[in-house]
C-alpha cells in the first residue's frame, strides 16, 4: 500500500495543479500523511529549476501549517485522534521519553524532528499534547523545515540531475548528519557542552 501512496504522490509532481498537490502534501505530511513532501519537491525543482526556491518555499509553508493543524490535534485530540495516529507510525513509545524532554528542550527537539526524516507528525503532535508553546512550535518548525527544503531546493538549482540521486540515496543520512551537528553547535553556545 505504502509503495502505491508513493507512486500516487509522484504521480502529482507532473501534474498541471503541482503546486497545489506541493502544498496539500506538505501540510497533510505534517499531520498525517505517511509520505514526506520531498517525494514532489525533487522532481518539480528539477523539471523546473527556476522556480526551485519558490517550491521550496510553499514546501515551507504547507508543512508549517500542516504542523499546526498536528499541534492542535495534540492539544485538543489526544486522546482520540493523536494517540491513534502516533499508533500507527510507532510514536506512542516515544512519547514517555518526549514527556521527559520536552520541559527543557522543546524548540531543539521540533526542530530536530523538522529537519530530519524523523515523522514530523509524530512530534507536531507530541508538542500540542505537551502543551509546547506555540509561538515556540512555529518559529522551530519555520526555521528547520524552511531550512531543509531551501537546502534541497539549493542543491537542485545548483547541481540540477547530478545530485538528484545524491539525494534521494542520501537525504536520510545528510540530514541526520546536519541536524546532529546544529544540535552540537547549539548546545557549545548554550555551554552545556564545553
Amino acid at each position: 500500500m505504502l509503495r502505491r501512496l508513493y507512486a500516487w504522490t509522484l504521480t502529482k509532481a507532473a501534474s498541471p495543479a503541482a503546486k497545489i498537490w506541493l502544498f496539500i502534501i506538505s501540510f497533510a505530511e505534517s499531520s498525517i500523511f505517511p509520505i514526506p513532501p520531498d517525494v514532489l519537491l525533487v522532481p518539480m525543482c528539477l523539471a523546473r529549476r527556476a522556480q526551485s526556491f519558490a517550491f521550496a518555499g510553499i514546501c515551507t509553508l504547507g508543512s508549517v501549517l500542516g504542523g499546526v493543524a498536528g499541534y492542535a490535534i495534540g492539544a485538543l485530540f489526544f486522546a482520540t485522534i493523536g494517540q491513534a495516529i502516533l499508533g500507527i507510525y510507532g510514536g506512542q513509545a516515544a512519547m514517555a521519553d518526549l514527556r521527559l524532554l520536552y520541559a527543557e528542550q522543546g524548540f531543539m527537539i521540533v526542530a530536530f524532528a523538522a529537519f530530519t526524516p524523523f515523522p514530523f507528525k509524530v512530534v507536531t503532535i507530541a508538542s500540542g499534547a505537551m502543551s509546547m508553546d506555540l509561538g515556540s512550535f512555529v518559529i522551530a518548525s519555520f526555521l528547520a523545515r524552511g531550512g531543509r527544503f531551501l537546502i534541497e531546493a539549493a542543491l537542485l538549482w545548483r547541481f540540477g540531475e547530478q545530485i538528484r540521486q545524491f539525494i534521494e540515496k542520501r537525504l536520510t543520512l545528510v540530514t541526520l548528519i546536519i541536524g546532529i551537528a546544529a544540535i552540537i553547535f547549539i548546545l557549545i553556545g548554550k555551554g552545556i557542552i564545553n
